[in-house]
């Protein structure tokens, strides 16, 4: 299983998409949205959380600190934050597990599993860096929503497949989100 946690960061249609490419590709995925990501559900999507919670295999309170994945002998693969806000950012960086997500988060690295944090905010302080790095060297891995368009999007949902590509290629999930680069185009007329 992986987990995908859904934070209070503009940008749900990254999570959303990751969500709908992981199911696509298979894969069993446990769900974590926060409270103030479900408002930014609403809003910047215009669905309930309810839709995106009956994708997943199962869903999980980000505040439940007695949820199975708060735990390293739970069985999850790896973890995907997406959109991961500044201050989830912080508390990872600071081993500061003050909610079930972040103590997720500290499983993952705790016990070498794969996380990855999509970032979502602009422009970045040198704290955020800080934290980005302090995560990296720990062995997070930080997949800032920072679309290509070498792909020739032309639509705002194939900017967000182009990330949710990227975040299954670091899982080491084969997929076709997006239209890869050759190097061809650039010689055409």
């Amino acid at each position: 299983m992986i987990i995908l946690a859904m934070t209070g960061a503009s940008g749900v249609i990254y999570g959303d998409r990751i969500l709908r490419a992981l199911k696509d590709a298979g894969v069993n995925v446990g769900l974590m949205i926060t409270d103030t990501a479900r408002d930014i559900i609403r809003y910047e999507l215009g669905r309930d959380p309810e839709t995106l919670e009956e994708m997943a295999d199962e869903c999980f309170d980000s505040d439940d600190f007695t949820s199975a994945v708060n735990s390293g002998s739970s069985s999850f693969s790896a973890m995907v934050i997406a959109p991961c806000t500044m201050k989830t950012l912080s508390a990872i960086a600071n081993g500061y597990a003050g909610n079930a997500l972040t103590r997720a988060a500290d499983v993952c690295l705790k016990e070498r599993r794969k996380l990855v944090l999509v970032p979502r905010e602009t422009p970045l302080r040198s704290v955020h860096l800080e934290n980005m790095l302090r995560v990296s060297r720990e062995g997070g891995i930080i997949l800032p929503a920072m679309p290509g368009f070498y792909h020739r999007p032309s639509s705002i949902e194939e900017i967000a497949d182009f990330i949710a590509g990227k975040v299954l290629d670091v899982l080491g999930i084969e997929n076709e989100l997006f239209r890869r680069w050759s190097g061809e185009d650039m010689k055409r007329p």
